[in-house]
């Protein structure tokens, strides 16, 4: 439905996209996903049509664009929902999500949906953050876009809201039928919104995966480091296999020219298992209380620092020893060591 081909923006010498290419299929949520300054928004208003493209094509649903052959954003039946809603101050909420809309029914219907019924002639001044960021995606919705583009659209909301709206809006979106382009730095929310998920870095994409591949499978140090907690533990390489200072693991490696050597090995927090031993291969440095979860800091006798979640019915005190291992039940992901990595083309 959307696919975007070698897309490339400039700002003065600057490249802030590079040579970008993604397709979304048609019905899907795509999380957009990486650290402040990657490109992701440039990407997201290229599409939009508020920035036009230095180099490459964008074709919406058939409707290419580019900078020889521009569409403007009026004829490209995009819907666009901002962080900061860009609500009208002087329209209530149902001539807000009415406004320019011919169906009248589309408009009934998401009031609806998004359970706006008690609000509809409510001044937006009075609405809480995500009110209005309901209010934002049923005027959207209600135009029947072809393509909703959706620029950190929840940055603004506490951690709550955040939890509440994003089922919602997911559903929502679900239920129009509509492709969407959802672009995040916050890797939770990335998992939780979309069926698949963009990891960038320097303008360009690292990573196009589902956000179990993301997460299990990263394919390069830096989705590894960025997406998820983790931190890596040096190993011996044998095939498939690695030696840790954990034990051995079954490993997905990310060298295959090398079937043998120094690698590293990514380490979620859930990876590792403790138990309470005083002949145990690593220290308790720090324990924190998450709740259904424990954290703890441990330390190797190597001097490798990790980190384990466990069950807040296992606890140990600072200052023990216990016997670290890896539980994972999966393939861990495993890289070239740091110091032998490629730095980014500039």
């Amino acid at each position: 439905m959307l696919s975007i081909h070698n897309l490339t923006i400039r700002y003065g010498e600057q490249n802030a996209v590079r040579d970008l290419s993604l397709v979304v299929d048609s019905g899907e949520i795509m999380s957009l996903v990486g650290p402040t300054g990657c490109g992701k928004s440039s990407v997201l208003r290229a599409v939009a049509g508020i920035r036009k493209p230095d180099g490459g094509q964008i074709v919406i649903e058939g409707l290419c664009t580019s900078n020889q052959r521009f569409v403007p954003p009026e004829k490209r039946r995009t819907g666009l929902v901002f962080q900061d809603f860009a609500l009208f101050p002087h329209l209530n909420v149902e001539r807000n999500i009415g406004f320019r809309v011919k169906d009248t029914k589309a408009v009934e219907t998401w009031i609806s949906t998004l359970g706006l019924e008690a609000f509809r002639k409510a001044m937006p001044e009075t609405l809480s953050g995500g009110q209005k960021q309901r209010v934002a995606l049923a005027r959207s919705l209600a135009h029947r876009p072809r393509l909703l583009l959706l620029d950190e659209p929840l940055s603004n909301l506490d951690a709550a809201m955040k939890m509440e709206l994003r089922p919602l809006i997911r559903e929502a979106i679900k239920q129009a039928g509509v492709t969407a382009l959802w672009v995040t730095h916050d890797q939770e929310e990335a998992i939780t919104i979309g069926d698949r998920i963009a990891v960038m870095q320097h303008g360009r994409i690292e990573q196009v995966g589902t956000p179990q591949q993301c997460y299990e499978a990263p394919t390069s140090r830096f989705a590894a480091e960025f997406f998820g907690e983790g931190r890596f533990l040096a190993g011996e390489r044998q095939g498939e296999c690695a030696r840790t200072p954990l034990g051995e693991c079954q490993i997905v490696s990310h060298t295959p020219q090398k079937k043998e050597g120094a690698i590293e090995v990514l380490l979620r927090p859930h990876d590792i298992a403790l138990v309470l031993t005083p002949t145990g291969n690593a220290m308790v440095e720090s324990h924190r209380y998450e709740g259904e979860t424990r954290r703890y800091g441990i330390r190797l006798e190597n001097g490798d620092y990790l980190e384990a979640r466990l069950s807040h019915e296992l606890q140990f005190e600072v200052g023990k020893r216990v016997e670290a291992t890896i539980s994972a039940g999966h393939p861990l992901a495993a890289f070239s060591p740091a110091s032998s990595q490629q730095p980014p083309e500039s």
